[in-house]
C-alpha cells in the first residue's frame, strides 16, 4: 500500500493479438479474482504508457511487440490501479515465461476461450478490439 505522500504508479498493459489468439500470463500471485491477465506492469518515471506496455510484455514473455493503438484508460474496478491498455503486435520472439519469478505460465487463447480465463469481462474498448481483430 502507498504510503502518505507517495503516489501509486499506473499500470500499462499489451492486448497482443496473433493468429486469431489473444496472449495472457498467470501470475504466480493472483490479485484477488485476477490470475490471468494481460502482459503488464508499472508504468516507470520518464516512460509512456506505450512504452511500459512494451518493456513489460519482453520482461514477462520474451516477446518483442509494437504498440499500434492506445485502447483507453480506466480505474481497474479490482485493484483500483489506474490502467492504460495498449493493442500491440507481434515484431519478433516466440512468448515463454521469460520472468518465472513473476509468471507461472502464458496461453495463447481463441476468442472463444477468453471468457473460461478472464469471467470478470474485458474493458469494454478492449472487447471491442478482440472482438475486431480475432472474428
Amino acid at each position: 500500500m502507498a504510503g502518505q505522500g507517495e503516489e501509486r504508479k499506473g499500470v500499462a498493459a499489451a492486448i497482443v493479438a496473433q493468429d486469431g489468439r489473444v496472449l495472457l500470463v498467470r501470475r504466480r500471485v493472483a490479485e484477488g479474482q485476477l490470475s490471468w491477465q494481460f502482459p503488464a506492469g508499472t508504468i516507470e518515471p520518464g516512460e509512456s504508457a506505450e512504452e511500459a506496455a512494451l518493456r513489460e510484455t519482453l520482461e514477462e514473455t520474451g516477446l518483442v511487440v509494437r504498440a499500434v493503438r492506445r485502447l483507453g484508460e480506466r480505474v481497474h474496478p479490482m485493484t483500483v490501479r489506474a490502467m492504460s491498455y495498449s493493442a500491440c503486435e507481434v515484431v519478433s520472439g516466440t512468448a515463454i515465461v521469460a520472468a518465472p519469478d513473476e509468471l507461472a505460465e502464458l496461453a495463447w487463447i481463441t476468442h472463444t476461450k477468453i471468457a473460461e480465463y478472464v469471467p470478470y469481462g474485458l474493458f469494454e474498448p478492449m472487447q471491442a478490439h478482440l472482438d475486431q481483430v480475432m472474428a
